[in-house]
């Protein structure tokens, strides 16, 4: 029995063990990813102002709660900004950022800062975790900012820094303004020559590909129906040829009746010959000898 509740106990300990180290190591995967520190024609807050900011970005799989952790931009003093509890906009979901702004006034909400950043020195940006001396991520933006030109990753969460001069509060660093492929087309074929031939030749594939499969669909129908004439025609072939029989015996018996229709009496159905009488024999008639004599 004593064993058992210690194995339970153990358990216990070993599942909030895991249940820390994750946390910790999701939180630990927050990065300072951009920092504008003079905002003179930039975005602005929810109140409609323009100040300095600081963008962290969620580099995890996992959707990360910064609740309870803290930024300061004096390394003598981790705790400086303790971010609040509770808020549901401080859980980051995985590859997201979150903007707070260094405008001096904590007062208007979770993402307002209680220190500015100053443009004519470095200014130190450190995370920390909810116990205040765990280090998440720090970075120190060089002095000289100009205006509306931040200072980040060159890529979201990766080492290289540079000055952006586009800025991208709460959305990627990186991001594309042309299409490559339609650059390759403008650089290797401006006149459009390329693109028209291989255009073409698609089309004429196309239709080729067509012909083949009618072609041979119509072929394989065609063989099909002859198939299934063969397998069920040969009632049908007999009394065909039965029919053109009858239709040769109709056809000579309409020949006969033309032919013999002015020989007929009384019986259209009877062939009659009647006797002609002659009153001389028509072998020795000297008529068929004579001819028309001229009258003077």
């Amino acid at each position: 029995m004593k064993m058992s509740r210690n194995k339970k106990g153990l358990m216990l300990l070993f599942v909030l063990f895991v249940a820390v180290g994750v946390q910790a190591q999701r939180v630990t995967s927050m990065r300072i990813n951009e920092v504008l520190v003079t905002n003179e024609d930039n975005f602005v807050d929810d109140y409609g102002k323009r100040s300095g900011w600081i963008e962290l970005f969620n580099s995890s799989a996992a959707t990360v709660n910064i609740g309870g952790c803290f930024l300061t931009n004096d390394p003598q003093n981790p705790k400086k900004y303790p971010i609040p509890k509770g808020d549901v906009l401080t859980k980051i979901p995985p590859g997201q950022h979150i903007l707070f702004w260094a405008d001096g006034m904590a007062s208007k909400g979770t993402f307002h800062l209680n220190f500015e950043l100053d443009p004519t020195k470095d200014n130190y940006i450190a995370l920390y975790d909810a116990d205040g001396r765990t280090l998440v991520d720090e970075k120190i933006i060089p002095a000289g900012q100009r205006p509306d030109i931040s200072f980040g990753r060159t890529i979201d969460g990766k080492k290289e820094w540079a000055t952006l001069t586009k800025v991208t509060p709460s959305t990627n660093n990186l991001t594309l303004d042309t299409n490559e492929k339609i650059e390759n087309f403008k650089n290797n074929d401006s006149f459009g020559i390329g693109m028209t031939v291989t255009a073409m030749a698609v089309v004429f594939l196309g239709l080729i590909l067509l012909y083949v499969v009618f072609k041979y669909v119509g072929k394989t129908a065609v063989n099909m129906s002859m198939r299934r004439a063969r397998q069920a025609g040969a009632e049908h072939i007999s009394s065909k040829g039965e029919m053109e029989e009858g239709a040769v015996f109709a056809a000579i018996a309409t020949a006969l009746y033309e032919v013999t229709e002015d020989a007929h009496d009384v019986e259209n159905t009877v062939i009659t010959i009647q006797k002609v009488a002659r009153r001389y024999s028509p072998w020795s008639s000297k008529i068929y000898g004579l001819r028309d004599q001229l009258k003077r």
